[in-house]
Order: C-alpha cells, then sequence, then structure tokens
C-alpha cells in the first residue's frame, strides 16, 4: 500500500453503524447537491462519504439511495468523474484549499494506445500537464488525465475483449 494511504481505514459496515461517528460531520458526495464543495468545508465535516459518483453515462442517480439518510450535500460539478478523481478532488478542495473551480480538470479525454488505436472516457479526470519532445524534436505542452497506476492497462485490457452477442 503507498505510505500516504496507510493510515486509511476502509470499513464493510454501515457508515451510520460506525462508532464514534456523527452523522452531522459527514458530507455526502452527492451530484445533484446545491452547493459546490469549498475550502471551508473542511471546518465544518470531519468525514466525506462517495458513492454513486461513477455510473452510467448519462447517470441513473444511484447516490439518491444515500441522498435519503439526510445526510448533508456538496457537488464536484456537473461532469461525473471517477471515484478516484472525486477522492483527488476533495483532497486538494478540503486539505490543500484549492477552490473547486480552479482544480485542472480534463473532461472526456481520449486516451491513445497506439497510432490507430484509441477510446474516449465520457468522464472529467484532473488534468496533468507534461512536458514531451516529439520526433521532430520539438518541445510540446500536452494535458493528460491524471490516473491510478494500472488503469490505462486496465482500460486497454478491457478495450481488447471481444463482444459476444
Amino acid at each position: 500500500m503507498p505510505d500516504e494511504l496507510k493510515q486509511a481505514h476502509c470499513h464493510k459496515e454501515d457508515v451510520l453503524s460506525l462508532p464514534g461517528i456523527d452523522p452531522k460531520e459527514i458530507c455526502l458526495l452527492d451530484p445533484s447537491a446545491k452547493e459546490p464543495l469549498k475550502p471551508e468545508d473542511a471546518d465544518t465535516f470531519k468525514y466525506f462519504l462517495f458513492g454513486g459518483i461513477l455510473g452510467d453515462d448519462p447517470p441513473r442517480d444511484r447516490t439518491k439511495e444515500l441522498r435519503k439518510l439526510g445526510f448533508v450535500g456538496r457537488h464536484l460539478g456537473p461532469i461525473q468523474m471517477s471515484t478516484d478523481t472525486a477522492v483527488n478532488v476533495t483532497k486538494r478542495v478540503v486539505v490543500d484549499k484549492v477552490p473547486l473551480d480552479e482544480v485542472p480538470y480534463i473532461d472526456s479525454p481520449e486516451v491513445y494506445f497506439s497510432k490507430h488505436e484509441s477510446v474516449n472516457l465520457p468522464y472529467r479526470y484532473i488534468a496533468e500537464t507534461k512536458t514531451i519532445t516529439t520526433k521532430d524534436g520539438e518541445t510540446k505542452t500536452i494535458r493528460k488525465p491524471l490516473m491510478p497506476p494500472g488503469m490505462l492497462e486496465l482500460i486497454k485490457k478491457d478495450n481488447d475483449r471481444t463482444l459476444d452477442f
């Protein structure tokens, strides 16, 4: 496990049954919430509940099951994002104090596996800016989606599967 995650605690139990957790300290990351997540929310909430962030395109509002439990909600913008991206964005906003609209994003990126093979990801990712040198020796700045290690390989493997009808 990466060092930065060694203090993380994973639970299988219902969030409301965990001892010592006040539901008022829980913020539900909810695409349908009226208010965006703000840096000052770090003063209000101790826990952030992620669920239903990434689903079908278009979304089916799976978060409604958690919304029924009465948690205060905040949204991360109008475009769906992967759960790892939602966690990363939340950390940047509440821990690093970066306003939500100042996090660099890339929407619906096309990821290339080869000259003739690519896939479009219909979600929002944090944009990672890289400077590369082309075959012609030209320096170029590109924006790529920030993804966890192994994600591109997983997407490629999934993309290589045959469709059985």
